[in-house]
């Protein structure tokens, strides 16, 4: 392995793939999935832009549009990353003002806290931190500054009143005008508590502004502490009392992103409180809900068997597990959730795995990513060609069932394929970007860190665009290397480049003038590329008790890999 180092303890380790069978030998034709997939995008983006902007959602069935989350041009914000992914630089560009122009958030709306972050907080923050990359005019300052970065925290800040309870837990629902509205059940699901530090995270670290940082680990660690004995969480709690109201414990639907971002939120942080604490749970998960690569609900101070099913919001785990390494369990659970998409063309909302059926009034599938997101990346780790043929019944049963001549319409009953009007925004924020990724090895998300982009800030140079981005729970990519751009630690900062410098000046493929202050404490630019060599040089002789680029022992066990996952380390 590799080693590369894009920003504070960000240690990215370069996975040898053996070469493998490959989808050649399967007969599957990736560029031409990739191109299918491209052709979705636009067939359901420019029926929207038609029929339902400035609408959230889209109606595919009757061709109009309908607020949903709280009147925010949603789809256009959810789509806004998967543009560039395409590689639609001059839409990418007239979106950005058309939000500018045209989102406020000073409106007298009820939106719902986890949403709201996650589709409109999470696809501006990465929309700002693509900017440059899609040939958007930035500002002086990019990227510690700029509109879609304050848009975001505005939208930010009328959630914070939210975390205004006695247990730093959030309200589920805050009205963007007023706050909390009075009479406000206390009652949120675990997700909707502890889904928050990826993006109040780099919200912070963009802005300099810790708050949103700060009741996002609040938040996490009141869940922690609110635990039963036998390590598990339940789904609902009442935010004021911290009393468990739905005593369910289990991966999916209520629960899910919360373990999701102990996971995302170590990695993009270099945190070793939370990797621990996701891993205590995934012990807890493991003795209790396992059952033969199945997971199941149990009572959360019991552990007894509640419901015997799968959710289609689980799916998203052995992506999960590959993050942290276990790829064979990955893999195992994975092959067990194909079976069901490969018996029904989709997987239903729930799925009574002792009966092998759908459950009652459970039967429909609204376009949803997760089996797709956990095929990208065990595709990533494993080259395995039965991933991509996930992504192959995909697309086809998508078209088959789904497709209509306003867009890509719910699924509401996979049985008989009968359909629900309405195509919801994830539908283009995630499902189509992980097939898209999945059947486009050679993206700019995929870079394994042999390109980068050096920017100037107020706080000196620092390099972004490297790789590992963490997606968060909408699938909008974050560059973790952003977070360490906005603060006044230029140390590091200089380690890096001397080290990126280091390590591809052999190749001569790329050159880059890396120029440095003389002195690191100091904001001034050496005024000669041997000067900048030389201090380079006597920054890199001076020891210290603690390298920032040392990656000493995690308590984890793991360390990051340049396609953003982890793999323990077993030696």
């Amino acid at each position: 392995a590799v080693l590369h180092c894009l920003g504070s303890l960000l240690c990215l380790w370069a996975l040898r793939l053996p070469a493998g069978p490959g989808a050649a030998a399967r007969g599957l034709d990736v560029a031409s999935y990739r191109e299918r997939v491209r052709a979705m995008f636009y067939h359901a983006y420019e029926h929207y832009l038609e029929s339902a902007f400035p609408y959230d959602e889209l109606r595919p069935l009757t061709c109009d549009g309908q607020d949903t989350w709280g009147s925010f041009s949603l789809t256009l914000i959810d789509a806004l990353d998967t543009l560039l992914i395409l590689g639609n630089v001059s839409e990418f560009q007239r979106v950005v003002n058309v939000l500018q122009e045209g989102v406020d958030f000073d409106i007298d709306v009820n939106a719902s806290v986890f949403e709201t972050n996650i589709r409109v907080v999470g696809g501006l923050l990465s929309a700002h931190l693509l900017s440059r990359k899609a040939g958007v005019e930035v500002e002086a300052g990019w990227p510690c500054s700029g509109p879609l970065l304050r848009m975001a925290e505005e939208a930010a800040r009328k959630l914070l009143p939210a975390f205004q309870t006695p247990t730093g837990m959030p309200y589920g629902t805050v009205n963007l005008l007023h706050g909390v509205n009075p009479g406000e059940t206390p009652v949120t699901c675990t997700a909707g508590i502890g889904t928050f530090i990826v993006e109040f995270a780099t919200l912070s670290h963009l802005t300099g502004d810790p708050v949103f940082e700060d009741v996002a680990r609040k938040a996490l660690k009141a869940l922690w502490k609110n635990r039963s004995d036998i390590g598990l969480v339940g789904n609902h709690i009442d935010v004021i009392t911290a009393k468990w109201v739905a005593q369910d414990a289990g991966i999916g639907a209520g629960v899910d992103s919360y373990f999701e971002y102990l996971v995302k939120g170590a990695i993009l942080l270099q945190d070793k409180e939370l990797m621990s604490m996701f891993l205590e749970y995934n012990k807890a998960i493991k003795n209790y809900t396992k059952f033969d690569d199945w997971y199941l609900w149990v009572q959360m101070y019991k552990g007894t068997v509640s419901m015997p099913v799968f959710q289609s919001l689980e799916a998203y785990w052995p992506g999960l597990q590959s993050l942290i390494g276990d790829v064979d369990n990955a893999m195992r659970t994975f092959l067990n959730y194909y079976t069901v998409w490969k018996q029904f063309g989709g997987l239903p909302e729930f799925y009574n795995i002792p009966q092998g059926y759908t459950v009652d009034k459970r039967e429909g599938y609204p376009l949803r990513p997760e089996l797709i997101e956990s095929a990208m990346y065990l595709y990533r780790a494993t080259r395995d060609p039965t991933l991509l043929e996930l992504g192959r019944d995909a697309v086809e049963s998508i078209e088959k069932i789904s497709k209509v001549d306003c867009g890509f319409a719910t699924i509401k009953d996979l049985r008989d394929h009968r359909l629900d009007n309405r195509m919801e925004s994830f539908f283009l924020a995630e499902t189509i970007k992980y097939l898209y990724l999945l059947f486009d090895p050679d993206n700019f998300i995929h870079n394994d860190g042999s390109d980068f982009d050096v920017v100037v800030t107020p706080y000196g140079e620092c390099v972004l665009n490297a790789g590992g981005y963490i997606f968060n729970t909408e699938a909008h990519p974050i560059d973790p290397a952003a977070l360490h751009c906005c603060r006044k630690r230029k140390e590091e900062q200089w380690e890096v480049e001397d080290l990126m410098r280091e390590f591809y000046s052999p190749k001569k493929s790329k050159k880059f003038t890396l120029k440095r202050p003389s002195d690191p404490g100091e904001g001034e630019s050496a005024k000669d590329p041997e000067d900048a060599e030389k201090a380079g040089e006597k920054r890199s002789s001076k020891k210290s008790s603690h390298s920032l680029l040392s990656c000493p022992s995690q308590s984890f066990n793991s360390k990051l890999a340049v396609l953003g996952q982890v793999f323990l380390d077993n030696t």
